[in-house]
């Protein structure tokens, strides 16, 4: 996924970079992370058809454990079930056994049908609907969710 690719509203404050967040519909620290989340859902728009309004970023959510944790990207479906769960990391950070242990924790409490981990170099994609997760090569769009 390419930064480029897309066309972002970036501002300068106080020599701090912004970008516009377009579900969350405010401007937004530029951190590498908020860069690959930012390219991600832009992604799902205009790739997979996924309407604004069925994304929700950076929200908190318990874990059996009563750990307080936050998920980066949820897609829902037209039902309003999770669909696609999604995990950003810098691009310094690789996606490695680590970082999928940490969505599949995400995942027993969200329930998702679907799983994506990305750091705007490498993505993966995973299918949960089955007793067995596999890897897929893409998301399926909106309306096949």
């Amino acid at each position: 996924m390419e930064f480029n690719k897309f066309k972002f509203n970036i501002v300068t404050k106080k020599d701090k970079k912004y970008i516009y967040d377009i579900v969350r519909k405010k401007y937004i620290l530029l951190t590498e992370e908020e860069k690959v989340r930012q390219i991600t859902i832009n992604y799902l728009i205009s790739q997979l058809e996924i309407p604004i309004s069925h994304i929700s970023t950076e929200k908190g959510f318990l874990i059996d454990t009563g750990l307080k944790k936050r998920f980066d990207v949820i897609v829902y479906d037209r039902h309003g079930k999770v669909a696609i769960l999604i995990e950003c990391k810098s691009s310094k950070i690789k996606i490695n056994s680590k970082v999928i242990d940490q969505i599949l924790i995400y995942n027993k409490k969200l329930k998702s049908k679907y799983l994506m981990l990305t750091n705007g170099n490498q993505t993966i994609a995973l299918d949960c609907n089955t007793k067995d997760i596999k890897q897929i090569k893409t998301l399926p769009k909106y309306l096949e969710l």
